[in-house]
Protein backbone atom coordinates (compact mmCIF):
# COMPACT_ATOMS: atom_id res chain seq x y z
CA UNK A 1 0.00 0.00 0.00
CA UNK A 2 1.12 3.39 -0.57
CA UNK A 3 2.05 4.88 2.89
CA UNK A 4 1.85 8.68 1.94
CA UNK A 5 -2.00 8.04 1.42
CA UNK A 6 -2.32 7.34 5.43
CA UNK A 7 -3.28 10.24 7.39
CA UNK A 8 -1.80 10.56 10.72
CA UNK A 9 -2.17 13.21 14.12
CA UNK A 10 0.91 14.66 15.23
CA UNK A 11 0.21 15.69 18.32
CA UNK A 12 3.10 18.00 20.30
CA UNK A 13 6.14 18.61 21.16
CA UNK A 14 8.07 16.17 18.99
CA UNK A 15 11.66 16.88 17.42
CA UNK A 16 11.69 18.53 14.09
CA UNK A 17 13.14 14.89 12.81
CA UNK A 18 10.65 13.45 13.41
CA UNK A 19 8.19 15.65 12.01
CA UNK A 20 10.56 15.16 8.77
CA UNK A 21 10.63 12.01 8.91
CA UNK A 22 6.62 11.47 8.91
CA UNK A 23 6.04 13.55 6.32
CA UNK A 24 8.19 12.18 4.13
CA UNK A 25 6.16 8.78 4.26
CA UNK A 26 2.42 9.84 5.58
CA UNK A 27 -0.18 13.25 5.43
CA UNK A 28 0.18 14.35 8.80
CA UNK A 29 -2.02 16.98 10.29
CA UNK A 30 -0.76 18.72 12.99
CA UNK A 31 -2.36 18.51 16.72
CA UNK A 32 -2.13 22.18 17.15
CA UNK A 33 -3.50 23.28 13.72
CA UNK A 34 -6.47 20.88 13.76
CA UNK A 35 -7.26 21.60 17.54
CA UNK A 36 -7.44 25.67 16.38
CA UNK A 37 -9.78 24.56 12.95
CA UNK A 38 -13.32 22.77 13.78
CA UNK A 39 -14.06 22.57 10.37
CA UNK A 40 -10.82 20.61 9.65
CA UNK A 41 -11.36 18.47 12.49
CA UNK A 42 -14.69 17.38 10.99
CA UNK A 43 -13.12 17.24 7.77
CA UNK A 44 -10.05 14.57 8.58
CA UNK A 45 -11.71 12.53 11.43
CA UNK A 46 -12.49 9.75 9.69
CA UNK A 47 -9.56 9.52 7.59
CA UNK A 48 -7.18 9.72 10.21
CA UNK A 49 -5.62 6.34 11.05
CA UNK A 50 -2.72 6.96 12.96
CA UNK A 51 -1.46 8.93 16.41
CA UNK A 52 1.86 9.72 17.26
CA UNK A 53 1.82 10.57 21.18
CA UNK A 54 4.12 12.29 23.20
CA UNK A 55 4.89 11.59 27.23
CA UNK A 56 2.45 15.30 27.05
CA UNK A 57 -0.04 14.62 24.44
CA UNK A 58 -1.54 11.14 23.76
CA UNK A 59 -4.82 9.54 23.05
CA UNK A 60 -7.60 10.02 25.36
CA UNK A 61 -10.93 8.13 25.44
CA UNK A 62 -12.52 11.30 23.93
CA UNK A 63 -9.85 11.75 20.92
CA UNK A 64 -10.07 7.93 19.93
CA UNK A 65 -13.75 7.91 20.19
CA UNK A 66 -13.65 10.78 17.65
CA UNK A 67 -11.71 8.78 15.56
CA UNK A 68 -13.56 6.24 13.99
CA UNK A 69 -11.02 4.42 11.80
CA UNK A 70 -8.00 5.01 14.44
CA UNK A 71 -5.48 1.94 13.91
CA UNK A 72 -2.32 2.53 16.43
CA UNK A 73 -1.14 4.45 18.57
CA UNK A 74 2.49 4.84 18.49
CA UNK A 75 3.87 6.91 21.33
CA UNK A 76 7.47 8.91 21.35
CA UNK A 77 7.75 7.76 25.09
CA UNK A 78 8.48 5.12 27.32
CA UNK A 79 5.69 6.01 28.89
CA UNK A 80 1.73 5.68 27.59
CA UNK A 81 -0.12 6.72 30.66
CA UNK A 82 -1.49 9.58 28.64
CA UNK A 83 -3.32 6.70 26.43
CA UNK A 84 -5.94 5.24 27.17
CA UNK A 85 -5.30 1.77 26.99
CA UNK A 86 -8.65 0.41 27.78
CA UNK A 87 -10.47 2.19 25.32
CA UNK A 88 -7.16 1.10 23.06
CA UNK A 89 -7.87 -2.76 24.14
CA UNK A 90 -11.58 -2.13 23.28
CA UNK A 91 -11.43 -0.62 19.79
CA UNK A 92 -8.50 -3.06 18.99
CA UNK A 93 -6.05 -0.38 18.41
CA UNK A 94 -2.35 -1.24 18.66
CA UNK A 95 -0.27 0.54 20.80
CA UNK A 96 3.55 0.93 20.82
CA UNK A 97 6.16 2.93 22.85
CA UNK A 98 10.11 3.69 22.46
CA UNK A 99 11.30 1.71 25.11
CA UNK A 100 15.39 0.59 25.53
CA UNK A 101 16.29 3.36 23.11
CA UNK A 102 16.49 5.86 26.01
CA UNK A 103 17.21 3.69 29.00
CA UNK A 104 20.82 4.98 28.70
CA UNK A 105 20.48 8.74 28.79
CA UNK A 106 17.27 8.28 31.60
CA UNK A 107 19.88 6.53 33.96
CA UNK A 108 22.66 9.21 33.16
CA UNK A 109 20.58 11.98 34.00
CA UNK A 110 19.23 10.37 37.15
CA UNK A 111 22.91 9.71 38.45
CA UNK A 112 23.37 12.82 37.92
CA UNK A 113 20.80 14.40 39.65
CA UNK A 114 21.72 12.48 42.61
CA UNK A 115 25.54 13.89 42.79
CA UNK A 116 23.53 17.58 41.85
CA UNK A 117 21.40 17.07 45.35
CA UNK A 118 24.14 15.49 47.39
CA UNK A 119 27.42 17.68 46.26
CA UNK A 120 24.89 20.77 46.11
CA UNK A 121 26.74 21.63 41.88
CA UNK A 122 23.79 24.01 41.48
CA UNK A 123 24.38 25.97 44.88
CA UNK A 124 28.04 25.86 44.33
CA UNK A 125 27.76 26.77 40.81
CA UNK A 126 25.84 30.01 42.25
CA UNK A 127 28.31 30.32 44.84
CA UNK A 128 30.74 31.16 42.90
CA UNK A 129 28.63 33.48 40.03
CA UNK A 130 27.51 35.46 42.57
CA UNK A 131 30.95 36.61 43.84
CA UNK A 132 30.73 34.58 47.23
CA UNK A 133 33.81 32.58 46.65
CA UNK A 134 35.34 35.51 47.62
CA UNK A 135 33.81 36.08 51.24
CA UNK A 136 34.81 32.36 52.26
CA UNK A 137 34.80 28.61 51.41
CA UNK A 138 31.69 26.74 50.32
CA UNK A 139 30.23 24.45 53.00
CA UNK A 140 30.87 20.80 53.22
CA UNK A 141 28.29 18.69 51.25
CA UNK A 142 27.31 14.86 51.12
CA UNK A 143 29.18 12.05 49.39
CA UNK A 144 27.27 9.84 47.43
CA UNK A 145 29.60 7.29 46.78
CA UNK A 146 29.00 4.41 49.32
CA UNK A 147 25.67 4.80 49.87
CA UNK A 148 22.52 2.89 49.90
CA UNK A 149 20.16 3.64 47.17
CA UNK A 150 16.66 2.38 46.82
CA UNK A 151 15.23 1.93 43.31
CA UNK A 152 11.49 2.44 42.99
CA UNK A 153 10.66 -0.24 39.67
CA UNK A 154 13.71 -2.37 38.61
CA UNK A 155 12.58 -2.40 34.68
CA UNK A 156 14.92 -1.14 32.04
CA UNK A 157 15.52 1.91 33.86
CA UNK A 158 15.64 1.04 36.85
CA UNK A 159 18.06 -1.79 36.07
CA UNK A 160 20.88 0.51 34.13
CA UNK A 161 20.37 3.47 36.89
CA UNK A 162 21.36 0.48 39.37
CA UNK A 163 24.49 -0.75 37.58
CA UNK A 164 25.36 2.83 37.39
CA UNK A 165 24.77 3.21 41.30
CA UNK A 166 26.99 -0.08 41.98
CA UNK A 167 30.45 1.85 40.07
CA UNK A 168 29.70 4.54 42.59
CA UNK A 169 30.17 1.67 45.35
CA UNK A 170 26.33 1.57 46.02
CA UNK A 171 24.49 -1.11 47.58
CA UNK A 172 21.51 -1.52 45.92
CA UNK A 173 17.58 -2.68 47.03
CA UNK A 174 14.26 -2.40 44.89
CA UNK A 175 10.64 -2.57 45.10
CA UNK A 176 8.95 -3.31 42.03
CA UNK A 177 5.49 -5.35 41.14
CA UNK A 178 7.14 -9.01 42.00
CA UNK A 179 10.35 -9.76 42.73
CA UNK A 180 13.20 -10.09 40.01
CA UNK A 181 14.11 -13.34 40.04
CA UNK A 182 17.71 -12.55 37.88
CA UNK A 183 18.46 -10.24 40.13
CA UNK A 184 20.73 -10.58 43.49
CA UNK A 185 19.82 -7.25 44.47
CA UNK A 186 17.51 -7.21 47.66
CA UNK A 187 14.03 -7.45 47.57
CA UNK A 188 11.69 -5.23 49.14
CA UNK A 189 7.96 -5.86 48.46
CA UNK A 190 6.89 -2.94 50.61
CA UNK A 191 8.18 0.18 49.30
CA UNK A 192 7.82 1.52 53.09
CA UNK A 193 10.73 -1.02 54.17
CA UNK A 194 12.87 -0.06 50.74
CA UNK A 195 12.69 3.65 51.92
CA UNK A 196 13.54 3.05 55.46
CA UNK A 197 16.70 1.20 54.52
CA UNK A 198 17.83 3.48 52.06
CA UNK A 199 19.60 6.64 52.23
CA UNK A 200 18.70 7.47 48.40
CA UNK A 201 15.45 6.25 46.68
CA UNK A 202 14.68 6.70 43.34
CA UNK A 203 11.63 6.36 41.41
CA UNK A 204 11.86 4.78 38.02
CA UNK A 205 8.41 2.63 37.62
CA UNK A 206 5.50 3.46 35.15
CA UNK A 207 2.65 5.54 36.35
CA UNK A 208 -0.84 3.74 36.62
CA UNK A 209 -3.41 3.83 38.70
CA UNK A 210 -1.89 1.53 41.51
CA UNK A 211 1.12 3.31 41.60
CA UNK A 212 0.08 7.22 41.57
CA UNK A 213 1.37 8.33 44.50
CA UNK A 214 3.29 5.68 45.20
CA UNK A 215 5.55 7.53 47.11
CA UNK A 216 3.54 9.55 49.70
CA UNK A 217 3.85 11.11 52.94
CA UNK A 218 4.71 7.73 54.76
CA UNK A 219 7.42 6.44 52.17
CA UNK A 220 8.98 9.65 52.55
CA UNK A 221 8.91 9.83 56.54
CA UNK A 222 10.24 6.04 56.32
CA UNK A 223 13.18 7.68 53.97
CA UNK A 224 13.90 10.59 56.66
CA UNK A 225 15.72 13.73 57.43
CA UNK A 226 18.80 12.51 56.24
CA UNK A 227 16.87 11.48 52.76
CA UNK A 228 16.93 12.25 48.61
CA UNK A 229 14.61 11.56 46.76
CA UNK A 230 15.13 11.74 42.63
CA UNK A 231 12.55 11.10 40.63
CA UNK A 232 13.16 10.57 36.81
CA UNK A 233 9.74 8.80 35.84
CA UNK A 234 6.42 10.84 36.47
CA UNK A 235 5.54 13.54 38.05
CA UNK A 236 2.19 11.94 39.90
CA UNK A 237 4.36 9.03 41.06
CA UNK A 238 4.92 11.06 44.43
CA UNK A 239 2.48 13.35 46.36
CA UNK A 240 3.71 16.28 45.51
CA UNK A 241 2.47 18.66 48.17
CA UNK A 242 3.64 16.13 50.61
CA UNK A 243 7.35 16.32 48.85
CA UNK A 244 6.96 19.62 49.53
CA UNK A 245 6.35 19.92 52.78
CA UNK A 246 8.23 17.66 53.84
CA UNK A 247 11.39 19.61 52.30
CA UNK A 248 10.00 22.66 53.77
CA UNK A 249 10.03 21.27 57.11
CA UNK A 250 13.04 19.45 57.19
CA UNK A 251 11.64 15.60 57.02
CA UNK A 252 13.83 15.38 53.65
CA UNK A 253 17.07 16.19 52.79
CA UNK A 254 16.67 17.54 49.90
CA UNK A 255 15.54 16.22 45.70
CA UNK A 256 16.04 15.85 42.55
CA UNK A 257 13.22 16.19 40.05
CA UNK A 258 12.83 15.72 36.61
CA UNK A 259 9.17 15.60 36.33
CA UNK A 260 6.41 17.31 38.03
CA UNK A 261 2.78 16.12 38.79
CA UNK A 262 1.16 19.23 36.81
CA UNK A 263 3.70 19.95 34.16
CA UNK A 264 4.56 22.63 33.63
CA UNK A 265 3.83 24.00 36.39
CA UNK A 266 5.93 23.13 39.48
CA UNK A 267 5.32 24.31 43.01
CA UNK A 268 6.00 27.73 43.81
CA UNK A 269 7.76 26.72 46.88
CA UNK A 270 10.06 24.64 45.44
CA UNK A 271 11.62 27.96 43.47
CA UNK A 272 13.19 28.81 46.53
CA UNK A 273 14.72 25.74 48.11
CA UNK A 274 18.22 25.20 47.66
CA UNK A 275 18.20 21.36 48.77
CA UNK A 276 16.27 20.94 45.41
CA UNK A 277 17.16 20.23 41.73
CA UNK A 278 14.30 21.10 39.28
CA UNK A 279 15.00 19.94 35.55
CA UNK A 280 12.42 20.75 32.81
CA UNK A 281 11.60 16.93 31.83
CA UNK A 282 14.70 16.17 29.58
CA UNK A 283 15.75 13.36 31.41
CA UNK A 284 15.90 11.62 27.83
CA UNK A 285 16.42 14.89 25.57
CA UNK A 286 19.78 14.24 24.12
CA UNK A 287 20.27 14.87 20.10
CA UNK A 288 21.18 10.56 19.64
CA UNK A 289 18.25 9.61 21.41
CA UNK A 290 16.16 11.89 19.92
CA UNK A 291 16.99 10.25 16.52
CA UNK A 292 16.71 6.70 18.03
CA UNK A 293 13.30 7.40 19.34
CA UNK A 294 11.72 8.50 16.24
CA UNK A 295 13.22 6.19 13.97
CA UNK A 296 11.82 3.50 16.34
CA UNK A 297 8.20 5.42 15.78
CA UNK A 298 8.79 5.20 12.34
CA UNK A 299 9.71 1.80 12.45
CA UNK A 300 6.43 0.65 14.16
CA UNK A 301 3.93 2.66 11.55
CA UNK A 302 5.85 1.52 8.80
CA UNK A 303 5.52 -2.27 10.07
CA UNK A 304 1.47 -1.69 10.63
CA UNK A 305 0.84 -0.23 7.74
CA UNK A 306 2.82 -3.43 5.95
CA UNK A 307 0.85 -5.60 7.92
CA UNK A 308 3.68 -6.89 9.51
CA UNK A 309 4.31 -7.41 13.59
CA UNK A 310 5.53 -4.27 15.34
CA UNK A 311 8.63 -3.70 16.78
CA UNK A 312 7.81 -2.49 20.70
CA UNK A 313 4.21 -3.19 21.18
CA UNK A 314 2.30 -2.31 24.68
CA UNK A 315 -0.98 -3.65 22.39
Amino acid sequence: MKMENVCILLTYPVPEYLVQELEKRFRVFKFRDVASNPQLIGEISSSIRAIVGTSAWGADARLIDELPKLEIVASYSVGFDKIDLVKCKERGITVTNTPDVLSDDVADFAIGLALATVRRICVCDRFVRGGKWKEGEFELTTKFSGKSVGIVGLGRIGSAIAKRAEAFGCTISYHSRSEKPESYYKYYPNIIDLAANCNILFVACALSKGTKHIVNRKVIDALGPKGIIVNIGRGALIDEPELVSALLEGRLAGAGLDVFEHEPKVPEELLGLENVVLQPHVASDTVETSIAMSDLVIKNLEAHFQNKPVLTPVL
